[in-house]
């Protein structure tokens, strides 16, 4: 799995960004038309993400599409950093790239500027067995205005070695089992049983979804902080009991420092990230490689892993292409069970259908990963919600204030105030 390409669905932040391009041809769709050479002389551009389309399958499903309808599929590699402000330009131009690789949690600031064609003729077609928590950040208002690409979550990355040295023999079934384990851990005494900064927001993020809370709630036509429901808190206290097995800081996310590279010194049980941070733990540490396992973080019960924050990529068609037929063509082929299989297996990432999930065998971190994505979710699909999470990000200071003893009701008063003047902001 890529370091780079995992990292970025996992974590986007707004940022400035330079002027798009468009389709590199005049010509547009001449009505509905199906079978080989039906669109010859056309070429459909795609952007798509630094690390999203590895070798063998663009170069796989670029010839399908040249057999298919005649056309040329012309790929245009973005970069994430700057991507919101450079998708945003680019909608709004004559000539728009045709297809587009958007992040999940994004998708519904495009669609409410009106910048994506409605594809709910797409999901009636093709997407009736696409997993209902992935295809969820797809819909906006009611309608589909993209489809369900790749999707990666958090998994526990854990050190064998202390495992079986404190008499583990297997890994946890629910989260009981889980905080036994790190009992042992603590109580061998050699290691760290689990590297948890206080500000790990994304599995916090996680933690509220498997508690059934929403972080933000409708007050007449406007939304605000619902950080104050009790099933907030009750993932909070989780999150606490977590920390509490952790010398890490309370008041530093998993990223200060990186906690891949703590667990690379071989003296902790566990750490709670993405696959892609187990290759950071070899880099810096390569004797750590065949001691390193996963599994999927347990919830209360083994029939139910733990809620996981969903990260990923969708495929929207921009509302100003001039090609959506054609356009439709591309998502009907990349998100075949061929294509969409292929690309499972080649970037370990999880598939948009539950049957397709075959394909991650042998990945160790797809296959801990896969289990909890039925019961994902992402953070509240609001065009809104971005300003949220811009630094200092409120959320991690009330999960730090926690940690240091304050009430999760008195934490939350602390930082409503700031996140409802956050979502109240208009652009």
């Amino acid at each position: 799995m890529k370091r780079g390409l995992i990292a970025a669905i996992g974590v986007v932040a707004l940022m400035a960004g330079a002027t798009a391009c468009g389709s590199d041809d005049g010509k547009g769709d001449s009505g509905k038309k199906t079978g080989p050479d039906s669109y010859k002389g056309q070429t459909l551009t795609v952007w798509a993400m630094d690390g999203s389309t590895p070798p063998g399958w663009t170069k796989d499903l670029t010839a399908a599409f040249k057999k298919k309808t005649g056309a040329t599929l012309k790929f245009q590699t973005q970069k994430w950093d700057g991507i919101q402000q450079k998708i945003t330009t680019a909608l709004s131009e004559s000539t728009p790239p045709d297809v587009i690789e958007v992040g999940n949690t994004q998708t519904p600031a495009y669609a409410a500027t009106g910048g994506l064609a409605d594809l709910s003729d797409l999901k009636q077609e093709i997407g009736g067995d696409w997993v209902d928590a992935l295809n969820k950040s797809s819909v906006f208002d009611g309608k589909q205005y993209a489809a369900p690409w790749y999707f990666a979550n958090r998994v526990v990355i854990y050190n064998k070695k202390v495992w079986a040295d404190a008499g583990i023999k297997d890994t946890p079934k629910t989260r009981d089992d889980f905080f036994k384990d790190l009992d042992a851990i603590k109580k061998k005494g050699k290691a760290e049983p689990i590297y948890m900064p206080g500000q790990n927001w994304y599995f916090f993020d996680g933690l509220t979804i498997g508690q059934g809370a929403d972080l933000v709630k409708k007050e007449g036509d406007k939304y605000v902080s619902n950080l104050s429901d009790p099933k907030v808190a009750a993932a909070m206290e989780l999150y606490k009991k977590y920390q509490s097995y952790s010398k890490a800081p309370k008041d530093k996310d998993e990223a200060t420092p990186q906690q891949a590279e703590v667990f690379a010194k071989g003296n902790v049980g566990a750490f709670i990230g993405m696959g892609w941070e187990a290759g950071t733990a070899i880099a810096a540490n390569k004797e750590i490689e065949g001691d390193i396992g996963y599994f999927t973080i347990p919830g209360e019960t083994a029939d139910k892993p733990e809620g996981v924050f969903l990260g990923g990529s969708n495929f929207a068609v921009a509302a100003g292409s001039k090609k959506q037929d054609l356009a439709k063509e591309f998502l009907k082929l990349a998100l075949s069970d061929q294509f969409e299989g292929q690309l499972a297996k080649e970037n370990g990432v999880i598939p948009n259908k539950e049957s397709l999930n075959s394909n991650l065998t042998g990945n160790g971190a797809a296959e801990a990963a896969a289990p909890a994505a039925v019961g994902g979710g992402t953070t509240p699909l609001i065009p809104e919600w971005a300003a949220v999470e811009n630094a200092p990000n409120p959320i991690k200071s009330y999960m730090t204030a926690v940690l240091n003893g304050k009430s999760p009701a008195d934490a939350a008063k602390a930082v409503e105030s700031e996140i409802n003047k956050r979502l109240s902001q208009t652009s």
